[in-house]
């Protein structure tokens, strides 16, 4: 039996999913500034209608981000937590890599670039090639105002998807980009049903980590308030 639990707070939604011999469930729900107080119910609740228990969980997924400065450390610090508690692997994923593969795999979209609103006036971005279900990364993950936002140098014609809370600013991006997007999903977000299925992945590779990998990556140094 494989079993894999993943947790996502990356943005206003909270969600937990688990991975049980190739069956996915998932609790998603949006908690503006609630993560906190619903993430241990939520785990306790997906656990029960799994019909597992905690120590039968084989490692320990999360959104390492980017995405909300609070949202990311609760994840990694509950992630931490439960993985020193049960001595399992954790295994960070990209907030940005699942927003991408919900669109391929549920859009069916080849070509994706992933724009996650990061305030101040800037956004988090990267863009992607789908290599069947499994979204291959273009470019580093970057923080930048909109205006700024690029495709790779070697970034093949429309149609692109631009994908996430990011579409906000969408009339400010240049038309370098914009010519070549040719379908805009703004809902969608981070989570972990997509972060479960690419810790499968990792979890077959062998791609785990210890405790001390649970950690959030954020692109800003400065951490602002009301993040």
């Amino acid at each position: 039996m494989t079993c894999i639990l993943a947790l996502d707070t990356s943005t206003d939604a909270g969600s937990v999913a688990v991975w049980l011999n190739g069956e996915v469930l998932e609790d998603f729900q949006l908690l503006p500034r609630q993560q906190a107080q619903a993430l241990l119910p939520q785990i306790k609740g997906l656990l029960n209608k799994a019909g597992i228990e905690l120590t039968q969980v084989d490692a320990l997924a999360f959104g390492r981000g980017p995405g909300s400065f609070t949202g990311l450390r609760i994840a990694a610090a509950s992630i931490q937590g439960l993985a020193l508690a049960l001595d399992k692997p954790v295994i960070p994923i990209s907030t940005l890599e699942a927003m991408a593969w919900t669109a391929i795999n549920q859009q069916g979209i080849n070509q994706v670039l992933t724009l996650l609103d990061a305030r101040m006036d800037e956004v988090y971005y990267s863009a992607w090639q789908a290599e069947g279900v499994w979204p291959v990364a273009l470019m580093d993950e970057q923080l930048a105002a909109p205006e700024w936002v690029s495709l790779p140098a070697l970034a093949k014609e429309a149609p692109w998807a631009l994908v996430g809370s990011g579409a906000c600013y969408a009339e400010r991006l240049n038309s370098e980009v914009t010519e070549k997007i040719a379908v805009y999903l703004p809902d969608v977000l981070p989570s972990a049903k997509a972060l479960v299925h690419l810790a499968h992945r990792c979890w077959l590779k062998g791609e785990v980590k210890d405790a001390a990998a649970a950690v959030p990556i954020y692109l800003r140094d400065k951490v602002t308030h009301g993040s």
